[in-house]
């Protein structure tokens, strides 16, 4: 057996046991943690050939996934803080820098500047990508970085550093865009309902009704992970906007006859690797498919999301005086035959009208009440709630920052326990229009400025 086919079936084996037990492990300390800090640095210094290299970092890995969370984070300690850059390796050289600006040996110089602030962390990345599975290693060792940076803001710089390389491995000309069947491999469609983040898949029947002849899936896949979609699209044809995800998820529903679709509804995003955050490939997913659909289904003219409002429900609790304003005085006079006046509204969503029990949802009057304001409410939510100089809401924040436009509410769209305790049921439209994708994603990441229709406008007025 080759050096690689040892290395590969040596992760293969330690992720197997990993995958079917706690990490069972311990935090290195004493003698192991000498060891590991000379592994790291033999990692670092890269000694001997190709085969040994690889060796040597799939020996590293294999020690990694065998410690539980406080030997994980010790580990991460030792690369973010003791193998850094040598402050008086990168004083002198830039020394010499400043001391050559203007001479002919500037440029030199400046190579051995640039040479000293090169991280030996960078060096142990690279070498665990050259191992087989290493990309995923990385991927899936960020993700524990990513848990431990709350309570070590130490480990910031190796996470610019990963985030860096990961970013630069998963650029977009080097994914593959690939349609998910139901004729895909099994352990691929089971990635699918493991991953999917927005609206669960709860049978396999429930799988196989997202991916008949009326549906689409579609995902972005690394050669180095052909197994392991990064993130993924459902999409919905139809004849024309959707208002209700429990029709779209309805598997009793007939098929509806693709050729004659006018619209493409991309109802489910889901982005799989959380050690992945930051490294930004949704819009070129969102822009392949739309071309794919097109060649495809000539007759489709519209592109829109059915999307959840995950963060309205927090947001009003946190900020009650908003919906006080979003409710008017023909509001008021309707809420009363309820037993509700202006003098609940500090109280829990309406004096308890908005119980946690969704009782509400089973009287017609009181939806009916209820479904101007709380409308009027969604629309300031996502027009105006900003964290800094952008919207709050995070599923806004990828599709305004992708070029859509806010385009329509929708009351009651998703009934589910999820759709009601985080929105009280409400969705929203994305549109995604081709002509005007460029110039509102410019105004947006320049000005902050969101393209929304004029029934959202004049919904969300004061």
């Amino acid at each position: 057996m080759t050096g690689s086919g040892l290395v590969s079936r040596g992760i293969s084996k330690v992720r197997e046991l990993v995958a079917n037990a706690a990490h069972f492990g311990k935090a290195p300390e004493g003698d192991d943690l000498d060891r590991i800090r000379t592994q790291l640095t033999e990692c670092a210094e890269g000694r001997g050939g190709e085969v040994s290299t690889r060796q040597r970092a799939a020996r590293l890995a294999e020690t990694y996934l065998r410690l539980d969370d406080a030997g994980r984070h010790a580990f991460l300690k030792l690369i973010a803080h003791e193998f850094g850059p040598d402050p008086e390796r990168v004083a002198a050289a830039h020394q010499d820098y400043q001391d050559a600006i203007g001479t002919p040996t500037q440029w030199d110089a400046e190579a051995r500047l640039r040479a000293a602030m090169r991280s030996r962390r960078l060096r142990i990345l690279t070498q665990f990508n050259a191992i087989p599975q290493g990309v995923k290693f990385l991927v899936d060792l960020r993700a524990d970085l990513l848990r431990f940076l709350p309570e070590d803001p130490l480990l910031k710089p190796l996470d610019r550093e990963l985030e860096a390389r990961l970013s630069a491995w998963f650029d977009v000309g080097f994914l593959e865009l690939q349609r998910i069947t139901w004729n895909s491999p099994a352990a691929l469609l089971e990635k699918l309902v493991e991953y999917e983040a927005v609206h669960e898949i709860r049978s396999w029947k429930d799988l196989k009704n997202r991916l008949d002849s009326d549906r689409r899936c579609y995902a972005f896949f690394h050669p180095r992970m052909p197994l392991e979609p990064l993130i993924f699209v459902q999409v919905a044809l139809l004849e024309e906007l959707a208002d209700d995800v429990q029709r779209l998820l309805d598997i009793e529903a007939p098929l509806a006859d693709a050729s004659k679709a006018t619209t493409a509804i991309f109802y489910s995003i889901s982005a799989t690797q959380a050690g992945l955050r930051g490294v930004s490939f949704g819009n070129f997913l969102l822009k392949r498919v739309i071309d794919d659909l097109k060649r495809d289904f000539p007759r489709l003219k519209s592109f829109a999301t059915l999307s959840p409002i995950p963060g309205l429900v927090r947001w009003v609790q946190r900020n009650p005086e908003e919906l006080a304003e979003a409710i008017t005085a023909a509001d008021w006079k309707r809420l009363a035959a309820f037993g509700v006046s202006d003098t609940d509204i500090n109280e829990p969503p309406l004096g308890g009208l908005l119980s946690d029990d969704n009782s509400w949802t089973k009287d017609d009057k009181l939806v009916q009440a209820l479904r101007e304001p709380l409308l009027r409410l969604a629309a300031r939510y996502l027009l105006e709630a900003r964290r800094g100089d952008q919207p709050i809401d995070t599923v806004s924040r990828f599709h305004l920052g992708n070029g859509a436009r806010i385009e329509r509410l929708n009351w009651l769209a998703d009934t589910s326990e999820k759709g009601l305790r985080q929105s009280w049921g409400m969705m929203v439209n994305y549109l995604y229009d081709p002509d005007r994708l460029e110039t509102n994603l410019e105004d947006f990441a320049s000005e902050g400025r969101i393209d929304a229709s004029s029934a959202v406008k004049r919904m969300a007025k004061r």
